[in-house]
Order: structure tokens, then C-alpha cells, then sequence
């Protein structure tokens, strides 16, 4: 039996003929991960070494936006000019984006236009460059593991030091200043979905282990903070109150915490999240027939649904990591994943009307990574097949998700 973490060396089925001989491409042990499928991993690397044109372009835009990493600025919640009401710079703060002053009043109070972005929540923020390290991070280390350059392990690690680990710039493990609104509350639960990059990230951890330059003493001082970080989360006021978030907000905090328990090892902890999540959560977000109530009664309710999928894509990528199909998780009604999925595959064309309000443009590339991670696991229900067909086929290929989730046998990629 293979470990899903893989301590074991395995060969892949992959075989290739070099004049009259038979090469075997050994499969490396699978990484340490906890949102990824780990044996996809490394059966994407032994299929790239081996010349399997398949995956290439996947590979070749992974590099392309590793490079893109390498360029980028090592950011810190000190680059803020505005000061937290903690007074401690170091305390990660954001603004609510759907919040806009009341030009009605002068009362100074701020309301609330959903799906409305506020420029202003987007300036001196937090946010971006919690995001954008976190995201940074995690495509330096996948290129560092596909690649074995150094230098892309090198620049994940100045990221995150810089971030969370240097005592002149880290972030403070909590994000009790998210999603403010101006004279009203100094931060809310809401705040947590600038965090989600944090599932992600623990595989990227996981990935720098085989590195020189992320060292033991980074892994544990990030441990450290992860550790702390999680007992914020689990315990603080606005970490339980987004637990107790209804919608996607909700799904979020519980991929955010189950990868995060994970990665600490607390195993049994992010089984509990991840089961809870199935009983609880699906059929309170989903009706019978795949529609969400919670995602469409906004005022982007395509974009919600979808955002939502991603966030269920994620848990049920770390509850089969953790030995859990919520893939194939049926509430006693019958709602399940696959309904939701179902019920939004069809607007994947770009003719069909979307039936409920979305006051802007539908986006429809968080839609083809949903498709792209769900068809290997309802390999039977070919109309995910087919509302992918809706989408350019060469970016669905060029797709680096396809390495890190079992999609590379999809024959929409055979050119």
C-alpha cells in the first residue's frame, strides 16, 4: 500500500521506447501535501521528465507566472501607512469592500451596496499583499518542485520570512481588523475570506521542505505562527463567527481550517471539519435541484455560486487527502456537490442567459476550474465533459491546476 504522502518510490505506468529498449519512468515519492492530490503531483512530474507532451503547457504557464514571482516585491503589513486600532502596524487590516459612505447623511455612517466594489477598500490594504504572498509563494514552490531550481525555492522563502517570519516586518497571527467599515466596527468575520489563500499555501510548505534554502528553523518558526494563527481562528470571536457564517464564507473558513489542522498535523481535528462541513453545511447550502438560495439571492450570483464550488472544489480535495469522498456526499434530500456543479455546468456557454441577478460581466474562468477538478471524480456524468467544451481547450491545457489535480488524461487535452 502506498502512503498518500508517499515515503515510497512507485512506478508510473508511463512507458516509452528509445530505440529497442523499454524505459520505465520512476515515479518520485509523492509530496507532503494536504490540498493538491499528492500522487497527481508526482505522477505530472514523472510524466514532464519522461517527455509526455500532455502536461507541457501546463508547465511552461506555471513558469511563466513563477517568473512573474520572481519580479515581485517582498510585501509585509508594514507597508501600510494607515495604523490598525490596535496601534501595532504589525496587525493585518482591510476594509469592507461593498461599503460606501452614506452621501445622504451626515452622519458619517457607511451602507451597504452589494456586488458595488469601493474603490477606497482597495488602497493601503492588507489584502493584496497577504493574497498576493500567499499566492506568490505557492507558484514559486510548485515551479521549485517541478523544476529542482533553486531559485524559485530561494524567492518563495524571502516571501514568506518577510511576511511572517522577520521580527521588523511579520504579520501578528490574527486578522482582527478585517473587512472594517469607517466609524462603525473596526473589523468582522467577513474579513477571514482575504485568508483563503492560506489552503494553498500549506502545500507550498510542504513543497519548500526539500529545499536548501527553507530551512528546518523556517518550517518550524512558521509552524509556530501557523500554530498560533489556527488558535485565533478557532477560538476569537471573529474566527467563530465566520465558522458560523451560513454561506460561502462559511465553506471558506472550513477549507481555510481543516488544511491549516492538517498541515499541523492535528488530523482528527480537520476530519471533524470536513465531516461537519459534509452534514452540515451541503444541505443548508444546497437545494435538491444544485441551486444555491444564499449565493443567488446576491447581486452576483453567478460569481457567488461559482466562488462557492471553489471553496467545496477545495474541501473535497483535503477531505480525499484526509481518506473522506465529499466528493460523492449525499444529503438525505439528495443535494450534493454534483447537483450544484450540474445546476451552473450549463452557463459555462456563453450564449445561455443566466436566470437570476449579476449586475456585472459573468466571469467565467473560476467556472472552467471547477469543471476542470470535478470531471475526473463524475467521470460518468459527461455533461461536465461537455460544458467544458464551452472554453478554449488550449488555455484549459495551459492550465497548471491540471498538475496538481488528476485532469492530464481529459481527452479535450489530446491535440
Amino acid at each position: 500500500m502506498i502512503s498518500r504522502f508517499g515515503h515510497i518510490w512507485i512506478l508510473s505506468a508511463a512507458l516509452f521506447c528509445a530505440g529497442n529498449n523499454v524505459v520505465v519512468a520512476a515515479t518520485p515519492p509523492a509530496p507532503r501535501v494536504v490540498w493538491a492530490d499528492p500522487n497527481a503531483l508526482a505522477d505530472a512530474k514523472a510524466r514532464l521528465a519522461a517527455g509526455d507532451p500532455a502536461l507541457k503547457s501546463a508547465l511552461n504557464a506555471l513558469l511563466d507566472d513563477a517568473e512573474q514571482a520572481l519580479r515581485a516585491r517582498p510585501q509585509s503589513v508594514m507597508d501600510k501607512r494607515q495604523i490598525p486600532p490596535s496601534g501595532d502596524k504589525h496587525d493585518y487590516i482591510s476594509q469592507a469592500p461593498y461599503f460606501w459612505p452614506n452621501t445622504n447623511s451626515g452622519s458619517g455612517r457607511y451602507i451597504r451596496r452589494d456586488g458595488d466594489r469601493n474603490p477606497a477598500s482597495g488602497k493601503d490594504s492588507d489584502a493584496g499583499r497577504l493574497g498576493s504572498t500567499l499566492s506568490n509563494a505557492h507558484t514559486l514552490a510548485l515551479a521549485f518542485y517541478f523544476t529542482g531550481n533553486e531559485r524559485y525555492a530561494a524567492k518563495a522563502a524571502l516571501l514568506l520570512r518577510v511576511f511572517f517570519l522577520d521580527p521588523a516586518t511579520k504579520m501578528n497571527p490574527n486578522l482582527n481588523f478585517g473587512q472594517g467599515i469607517p466609524n462603525e466596527v473596526a473589523g468582522r468575520p467577513t474579513g477571514l475570506i482575504g485568508a483563503r489563500g492560506f489552503v494553498p499555501l500549506m502545500d507550498a510548505l510542504g513543497l519548500l521542505e526539500r529545499s536548501k534554502s527553507w530551512t528546518p528553523a523556517d518550517q518550524a518558526a512558521m509552524r509556530d505562527w501557523l500554530r498560533r494563527y489556527f488558535q485565533w481562528l478557532t477560538t476569537s470571536r471573529i474566527g467563530l463567527g465566520e465558522k458560523a457564517a451560513k454561506n460561502n464564507h462559511g465553506t471558506f473558513y472550513d477549507s481555510q481550517a481543516a488544511a491549516i489542522a492538517m498541515f499541523l498535523g492535528k488530523t482528527d481535528v480537520a476530519r471533524q471539519i470536513v465531516l461537519a462541513a459534509e452534514s452540515n453545511r451541503i444541505p443548508r447550502q444546497i437545494l435538491p435541484d444544485g441551486r444555491q438560495p444564499l449565493e443567488l439571492r446576491r447581486t452576483l450570483s453567478f460569481g457567488y455560486s461559482v466562488f462557492n464550488l471553489q471553496a467545496w472544489c477545495d474541501l473535497a480535495a483535503i477531505g480525499q487527502n484526509l481518506g473522506i469522498d465529499v466528493w460523492h456526499y449525499r444529503a438525505p434530500d439528495g443535494a450534493s456537490i454534483l447537483r450544484a456543479i450540474e445546476f451552473v455546468a450549463p452557463y459555462a456557454d456563453p450564449q445561455k442567459h443566466w436566470p437570476f441577478e449579476q449586475i456585472h460581466e459573468m466571469k467565467r474562468g473560476g467556472l472552467a476550474n471547477v469543471l476542470l477538478r470535478a470531471t475526473s471524480h463524475y467521470s460518468r456524468q459527461s455533461h461536465l465533459a461537455d460544458a467544458l467544451r464551452s472554453f478554449d481547450a488550449r488555455r484549459l491545457a495551459a492550465n497548471p491546476i491540471r498538475l496538481m489535480f488528476p485532469t492530464a488524461d481529459n481527452p479535450l487535452f489530446t491535440f
